[in-house]
């Protein structure tokens, strides 16, 4: 009992945490790179360490408590939550870290998806995602219907010029089916990237300025002839997805794939026109 009533004790000398929630917007996000060993292969040449994006995202999971100060200086817990993303979602890889002595950059390689990087998952909105209706469930619907259904996706001029409901029908079973599960879902494409390269031990132990030694390189998508291309200064070359996702990426810029969706719209829109 006695022992029992000494836990008690210690208990109430333990502080109370208290649970603050606040919201603020953002214009880019912040993902902190894992730090990782560098390891020699048997050449001696250095083997660079890789980490699927999906892990670096946990931070936004909701879920997991981090260790923050404060504008104070003290010590709290924050976890993070994303209650809406925008139609361009900048995320930020922050590669280095400075102290009073030096600059370390840490050459972690973060691979990422180019096409359909799904983040529905770390959205937490509190109004329920709608869902597209099944084939049989449009196919029950009366004209009237069809075109509500179009309008409450802002897709109300696909029926503009339509005069049978057979045509309306199919326009509509094509708009459900192939587009409007993108635009339900916070899915993203890449349009552009910023890489930052330098040889793998500078910056890692105090060896030399990172940002000093280094080089910037962009990656940009083209849409008219959907070619990607490498940029650096004034020399242009193309390149291919596959190499940009396993790159020293910096700064990656992606596209919501409704926003491609209403472009392009739009711009069939301006030709009819």
């Amino acid at each position: 009992d006695k022992a029992k009533g000494d836990d008690d004790d210690d208990d109430d000398d333990e502080p109370e945490m208290e649970e603050v929630a606040t919201s603020s917007g953002f214009l880019q996000l912040t993902l902190d790179i894992p730090e990782k060993p560098l390891f020699r292969d048997a050449e001696g040449g250095l083997v660079i360490p890789q980490e699927p994006l999906a892990n670096v995202l946990k931070k936004f999971e909701g879920m997991t408590f981090r260790d923050a100060l404060d504008k104070n200086g003290k010590m709290q817990s924050k976890r993070y939550r994303l209650l809406q993303l925008p139609d361009y979602l900048i995320l930020h890889l922050s590669r280095f870290k400075s102290n009073e002595y030096s600059r370390e950059k840490n050459p972690t390689i973060v691979a990422f998806p180019v096409k359909n990087l799904d983040l529905s998952s770390y959205v937490f909105d509190k109004k329920e995602r709608k869902k597209a209706p099944t084939e049989e469930e449009v196919r029950a619907m009366s004209v009237k219907q069809l075109k509500a259904l179009l309008s409450s996706h802002n897709c109300g001029h696909i029926a503009n010029g339509v005069l049978e409901k057979k045509e309306l029908l199919q326009k509509t079973l094509d708009f459900a089916t192939t587009s409007l599960p993108d635009l339900l879902t916070d899915k993203y494409d890449l349009i552009a990237n910023i890489t930052h390269e330098s040889p793998s031990d500078v910056g890692r132990e105090g060896k030399v300025d990172p940002l000093q030694e280094g080089s910037y390189k962009c990656h940009v998508h083209h849409r008219s002839d959907k070619q990607w291309y490498e940029i650096q200064d004034l020399h242009v070359k193309k390149t291919i997805p596959q190499l940009i996702g396993v790159s020293e990426s910096y700064v990656l810029i992606f596209e919501r794939k409704s926003a491609q969706f209403f472009q392009a719209q739009k711009r069939e829109q301006m030709q009819e026109q």
